[in-house]
């Protein structure tokens, strides 16, 4: 041993001790870990599978999709280590996609085929100089990815192979997590927390028996760290970071609450954590009639079956908590799950689910509280010409956060009107630069034309940005059929632009929309533009946008202000980092306010479908 490494081991000796006399005690010296397997699936679980495998045609399809997926891996080259910018991420998530599914059709199976190409991935991996511990979040998933093949071929893997898979573990993976460099995700509230702490939780776990002191260390400080982020879902289970966020923060959170309770039988008291459990319900009313998600913030508008959805129903007893991912396995094709890295966990936790006990959920209407306010409302789960209104409150200074501040998204007759831009790819702003994560009123993120309120469906006032220290919430609402609505009070995200502001947005008799916004200019004029992003073709007429898309039609009726201006602007990129919005349009209208003067405008949102557009609504705010 050079004197390098005798200095280093001797500094996390040092660490571990400082560490473990900070921490509470919460797993016993006496434990002893079982038997390999030990993460997730334990040896014999499999029977479980197999039974439904062979009893039930979704999950077969599924098993079948997998295996089709690892097949396909045979002739290709393991992972290698090519970094984008700073981010080796798309190679960790790779190899947790292969090392998963291959370790999984392997315990399936039994094919020789499987565990060879496994076991040839994760000594590749382990050849690696390191796993970029700089950005922590590829050290996580590669640890993630190598702990569950290390732990589920175990039985089988040549003493040779055991010990250099064991070393990369904990040299390049539990090691750095030591560092204090590279892990100020302990303290974090977002994302990072869940997805790292997971991540060395099942490599403390899969290495237990040779490194006891240091896997029970690392074991206890994410149990009492990952509260942290948990506490995002309080009170309601409204995620601040989005659907995106949402699919990557809960899914990894789930997947250490899952592998921990198996393998010490105690959730540690963190299944209680407030909104943690009611997230499903958040998540499954984020997904719109078309099937596009309510995309606010730093996600894209696709959506798709979510394994973690399947551990949640099960925690909740309510199986119509599922509606939206069995319309997801009602389809032919399952080769199309196949890119989840976490896709063998569906098996796991969905494996004794009766899927044709699965109900359309009761309530059309979800509101959440929190970092971020969020409310979402819709006539029917089934009807495919449905309305869905999403609306959403909060603050740009939540992680991942945008400046859509009373932005919204609207369905109808199939086709979604309204919309939202959602994320631009990060490595095409920080190859140019870009400081992209700043949350000051300053920081170049509010320089990117997708980021910012001007390409939202909000208000802006005086060409101005929403203020980020800003923050609204959900202040009343309804669940009425005939009358779903939700009111938030935008006053302090306009702080030094208007006096006051206040929106609503409701869906009216099951027909049509309202957006209703009620401000008051301060002491000096203003400038007033109503933006509402779309891809269909717009026509302007009078004080009316007609809108068209895929043979249906939106009729926008604005009822506001004579001296009203109706406009469209373009999308087109206003800075050389700016991504291209081909085939979207800014539609809406400017107007004056003199200083102190109250101003109503009221906007309705009227399907083609619907044969009598002489409509009156003239409900303010204060009487909804």
């Amino acid at each position: 041993m050079n004197y390098r490494k005798i200095l280093l081991v001797l500094f996390f000796g040092l660490f571990l001790s400082e560490m473990a006399s900070a921490q509470k005690e919460l797993i016993p010296k006496s434990f002893k870990a079982g038997a390999h397997p030990r993460i997730l699936l334990l040896g014999g679980e499999e029977a479980l599978i197999k039974q439904s495998v062979a009893t039930n045609a979704t999950w077969k399809k599924m098993h079948e999709a997998i295996l089709l997926s690892c097949d396909k891996l045979m002739d290709q080259p393991p992972v290698e280590r090519i970094q984008i910018g700073r981010r080796l991420l798309d190679k960790s998530r790779e190899a947790l996609r292969r090392i998963f599914q291959l370790s999984y059709a392997w315990r399936m199976t039994g094919e020789e085929k499987y565990f060879n190409r496994c076991e040839k991935e994760m000594l590749a991996i382990a050849k690696f100089s390191d796993w970029n511990p700089s950005h922590f979040l590829d050290v996580a998933e590669m640890t993630m990815a190598v702990a569950i093949g290390y732990d589920w071929l175990y039985q089988k893997l040549s003493d040779e192979s055991k010990k250099m898979i064991r070393e990369s573990i904990v040299s390049k993976g539990l090691y750095p997590s030591l560092d204090p460099k590279f892990n100020s995700w302990l303290r974090s509230s977002n994302n990072w927390n869940q997805v790292c702490n997971a991540g060395v939780t099942y490599g403390a776990l899969a290495v237990w028996e040779d490194h006891p002191q240091l896997a029970k260390s690392l074991t206890e400080r994410a149990i009492q760290s990952i509260p942290i982020s948990m506490e995002e879902y309080k009170p309601d289970g409204a995620y601040p970071e989005g659907y995106g966020y949402w699919g990557y923060g809960t899914s990894f959170n789930v997947m250490f609450l899952s592998a921990v309770d198996k393998a010490f039988g105690s959730d540690f008291g963190l299944n209680s954590a407030p909104g943690f459990l009611q997230t499903s319900w958040f998540m499954e009313n984020m997904k719109g009639v078309t099937s596009l998600s309510f995309n606010w913030g730093d996600s894209g508008q696709g959506s798709g079956l979510s394994p973690a959805m399947f551990w949640l129903a099960q925690k909740n007893n309510d199986l119509s908590q599922l509606w939206v991912e069995k319309s997801y396995l009602n389809q032919d094709d399952f080769t199309r799950f196949t890119g989840d890295r976490l896709l063998p966990a569906v098996m796991i936790w969905g494996k004794e689910t009766p899927l044709d006990k699965v109900t359309e959920p009761k309530a059309l209407f979800y509101k959440g509280q929190g970092a971020n306010p969020v409310a979402m409302m819709r006539t029917s789960w089934s009807d495919p010409n449905a309305i869905f209104l999403g609306f959403k409150a909060g603050s740009a200074s939540v992680n991942h956060g945008h400046m859509d501040i009373g932005s919204f998204v609207m369905e109808a007759d199939g086709s979604r009107w309204a919309t939202d831009f959602g994320m631009q790819d990060y490595e095409s702003l920080e190859s140019k630069g870009i400081a992209l994560f700043g949350r000051t009123q300053d920081a170049q993120r509010w320089t990117v034309f997708r980021l910012n309120n001007m390409a939202h469906n909000t208000l802006t006032i005086n060409n101005q940005l929403q203020l980020v220290k800003g923050y609204a919430k959900i202040d009343k609402s309804s669940d009425k059929p005939e009358f779903m609505y939700a009111v938030s009070d935008l006053s302090t995200v306009y702080e030094t632009q208007l006096a006051s502001a206040n929106r609503g947005v409701a869906i009216v008799d099951k027909k049509y929309v309202v957006v209703r916004d009620e401000i008051v200019a301060d002491n000096k004029p203003a400038t007033v533009r109503w933006t509402m992003l779309t891809s269909a073709i717009v026509k302007l007429k009078g004080n009316r946008i007609i809108l068209s898309k895929e043979g249906h039609s939106l009729d926008v009726m604005v009822n506001a202000p004579s001296s009203i201006k109706m406009k469209t602007w373009s999308t087109e990129p206003t800075n050389n980092y700016d991504a291209p919005n081909k085939g979207k349009t800014l539609v809406g209208f400017e107007f004056q306010l003199k200083p102190n003067q109250k101003e109503t405008i009221q906007v309705l949102l009227v399907p083609g479908s619907v044969k009598n557009k002489k409509l009156k609504f003239s409900k303010d705010l204060n009487s909804w």
